[in-house]
């Protein structure tokens, strides 16, 4: 039996793989913050709920060995953990930038340093980064959330690169709009008292992402999974994959337009003003 660790096991996408892996025969080490309140995937054969905070490298440590002790090995590192920062970058706080790249890049790099030496050791494995189609391509308003993710990409290039000699793929899951209460649960705003430059901006782009038309393109939590078990799964050198149709077309429409015009575009479909 192989065995993956995810991490943000808990809800959404995290939440999801962890199941499939688990029916599918697979080992299955769940990280949360909180196991305590875990109260499904707990009770599943072959699963190990284990306590991994991305910002805490030592739990980070502590997870790979509990996973190792427990089941004799890792196969798949899932690193899923993410957090987002919507708003004007204007009024970023220090804890908040913080936090943006600890949870996003510091963690994933961490849990990758962890994960490196048992994989290198017998010479396979596979280390799946969830990035966004926002790894890709930008929106207004989430600039450091763009910045850990198009990090991320970067990261997972030239590592892919890297491991290839040693056995390691590396792959990137890249989805679009995903039906999670990512926005309620995993998303800090920005913002500065006294700062209403941005005012009529905001309106605009949040009267775009709030239509319920454009949400019912999102993909469930469920479609994402499977992408990652075939990203798991496939035997391929392939590095990216696009998850969602919404995020297959947004990708293609990005690269027929060059910067430029990507910027005008943007101004206009989000009703951005002064």
């Amino acid at each position: 039996m192989k065995t993956i660790l995810i991490t943000g096991a808990s809800t959404g996408i995290g939440r999801a793989t962890a199941l499939l892996f688990q029916k599918t025969g697979w080992n299955v080490v769940a990280t949360m913050r909180d196991p305590a309140r875990e109260t499904v995937l707990s009770t599943l054969p072959n699963v190990l709920v284990q306590a991994l905070d991305v910002t805490d490298r030592s739990s980070i440590e502590a997870a790979v060995k509990a996973t190792l002790s427990r089941f004799g090995g890792l196969d798949v590192l899932l690193n899923n953990a993410g957090y987002g920062l919507f708003g004007p970058m204007e009024a970023v706080t220090p804890e908040q930038l913080e936090r943006q790249y600890e949870t996003n890049v510091y963690g994933p790099v961490y849990a990758m340093q962890a994960a490196l030496p048992h994989l290198r050791a017998k010479r396979s494995g596979v280390i799946i980064n969830v990035s966004s189609i926002g790894g890709r391509m930008t929106f207004p308003f989430n600039s450091l959330y763009h910045g850990t993710k198009f990090a991320l990409e970067g990261i997972s290039e030239s590592l892919a690169i890297e491991l290839a000699p040693h056995g390691v793929r590396v792959k990137i899951v890249e989805p679009g709009g995903v039906k999670t209460d990512f926005a309620g649960r995993s998303l800090d705003v920005m913002q500065l008292p006294g700062l209403h430059a941005y005012d009529a901006s905001l309106k605009g782009i949040m009267s775009v992402f709030s239509d319920p038309e454009r949400r019912s393109g999102y993909s469930e939590a469920d479609d994402i999974a499977r992408i990652i078990f075939e990203a798991a799964t496939d035997g391929s050198d392939r590095l990216r994959y696009l998850a969602g149709q919404d995020a297959q077309a947004m990708a293609a429409h990005r690269a027929q337009i060059s910067d430029e015009e990507h910027v005008v575009e943007s101004v206009e479909r989000f009703h951005l003003n002064a």
